[in-house]
């Protein structure tokens, strides 16, 4: 019977020392501690952050406030034309806030001139309306550029500092290396965390102003054909 509870004392110890190692891991690789321990470049790697998530939220919203559009739009315009009912088209392009519908009343506005020239001014506003839906997306390029490089420097950084007092000191274990350099890793996880983060949103973003474009275009080519029907 007693060597029967002392092995139900040794397994207790047991199953103590690896909850307990359990516990000490994820207390080791808590989120909030790392970071805490990346050094002072976490700053403006935070910094990064925030601003990506701001501008590609912000862009976000406006392309596609600049996609919403009424599936029958074109429909509309081409009636109103053939028509001739052309006030009525311009107010309702007026009226419709998208860049197809400002791109449209463009060319309702040159109706009557060379279709070359209704064209012409239609793609200068195309161009305008493509900058608007761009702007800012430089930011997020800027980041995925440069948080990454923020990273590594602070990784080096740590580095020297750690290698800088081991020879200062010259009293160092293994165990005081590997925990030095795996704090100052953090900054480069971060950077490059930060810097993909930037990445696919930006090229996501490029692919719904793709998309725009294309609708754009398609409604370009489709009001100069109107423009070349006869009138009713």
């Amino acid at each position: 019977m007693n060597w029967f509870f002392l092995q139900i004392g040794a397994a207790s110890d047991t199953l103590n020392k690896v909850v307990g190692a359990t516990a000490n891991a994820e207390h080791s690789m808590n989120i909030m501690d790392l970071l805490t321990k990346g050094g002072a470049l976490m700053i403006p790697l935070a910094l990064l952050l925030v601003l990506a998530v701001f501008f590609f939220f912000e862009r976000l919203i406006a392309i596609r406030k600049a996609s919403n559009i009424d599936p029958n739009f074109m429909n509309i315009i081409r009636d109103n034309i053939l028509s001739g009912n052309v006030q009525a088209a311009r107010s309702l392009a007026k009226n419709t806030p998208n860049p197809v519908a400002r791109m449209i009343d463009k060319g309702l506005q040159r109706i009557g001139k060379p279709i070359d020239a209704i064209e012409k001014s239609m793609e200068n506003v195309g161009k305008l309306e493509v900058y608007k839906m761009e702007k800012n997306l430089s930011v997020l390029s800027l980041v995925y550029g440069i948080a990454p490089m923020f990273g590594f420097l602070g990784t080096i950084f740590g580095m020297l500092q750690l290698f800088y007092n081991i020879n200062a000191s010259g009293d160092f274990t293994p165990a005081q290396i590997a925990g030095g350099i795996y704090t100052k890793m953090i900054t480069s996880a971060s950077g490059l965390i930060i810097g993909l983060l930037a990445y696919v949103g930006y090229n996501f973003l490029n692919a719904q102003i793709d998309k725009n474009v294309n609708r754009m275009e398609a409604a370009s080519a489709e009001f100069i054909d109107i423009l070349q029907e006869p009138t009713r």
